[in-house]
């Protein structure tokens, strides 16, 4: 008989399985999650089409921004996570884009900023961005998965609230005017136990504490839900804001 431990074949599996940048493809199979209704490459495209300058908050490993190629002639990326740093670097640098580790320090330098599931800096967003120039982001807010946490018995992912209200209110607050503001909850079936695991250990402040020994009794619990169902699904939280600097009177 199968052991229904998950700390044995299961999580040696998602220990050696490997990622580079924000790519997830591992996971396909495993676990399926539903999109927001809207789509945040078909929203930046129209921005990029005719703008000079673009400054992409947190690239990860640049894997959506060399997406919209061609970019535009001044186009700069901020990852200071080391582990995505060169990858970014490496796959970015065909098409001339300098890479970051911290923030650029000028001002009135880009006509879009770009910020997907990265930070929301809003007062240097405001400083960066040029009079009429545009901010889009999609963030992962502060109920993301809580579900889950729940499920383990693990405090909440994220100690403070931090939803489409909150970050509108901080870019109103740098001097940004908001012109679009979505949220949802899109679900996230997880079909295998490996899925779990590995989405624990990939994105290390979903619980903070967390090793397969110290939850074994917990992802255990989780086996059983899962194969007696097939799934265990949790809502994902994502928001999306626009917003411009007002031109100078």
């Amino acid at each position: 008989m199968r052991s229904s431990r998950p700390d044995d074949d299961l999580n040696t599996a998602a220990a050696g399985a490997s990622m580079t940048g924000w790519e997830f493809a591992w996971l396909d199979g495993l676990a399926v999650a539903s999109e927001p209704s809207w789509s945040y490459p078909e929203i930046a495209r129209p921005l990029l089409r005719f703008a000079t300058s673009v400054l992409d908050l947190d690239t990860g490993g640049g894997e959506l921004l060399a997406e919209f190629v061609p970019l535009p002639p001044h186009t700069v990326a901020v990852e200071s996570w080391a582990r995505n740093t060169p990858i970014a670097r490496e796959r970015l640098a065909p098409f001339g884009v300098e890479v970051l580790t911290e923030l650029p320090a000028g001002e009135n330098e880009y006509d879009v900023v770009l910020s997907r599931h990265g930070r929301l800096p809003a007062a240097d967003i405001a400083r960066l961005l040029r009079p009429g120039g545009v901010l889009l982001t999609q963030q992962v807010g502060s109920d993301d998965l809580a579900e889950l946490n729940d499920a383990l018995g693990a405090p909440p992912p994220h100690p403070r609230r931090w939803d489409a209200e909150v970050a509108a209110a901080a870019l109103t607050a740098a001097g940004l005017h908001v012109t679009d503001v979505r949220e949802e909850h899109p679900a996230l079936a997880f079909r295998d136990i490996r899925a779990v695991v590995h989405h624990l250990r990939t994105v290390p402040w979903q619980v903070r504490d967390f090793t397969p020994q110290r939850y074994e009794r917990e992802l255990a619990r989780l086996t059983a839900i899962i194969r007696a169902r097939g799934e265990f699904t949790v809502r994902a939280h994502r928001f999306l804001l626009q917003a411009v600097r007002p031109t100078e009177a």
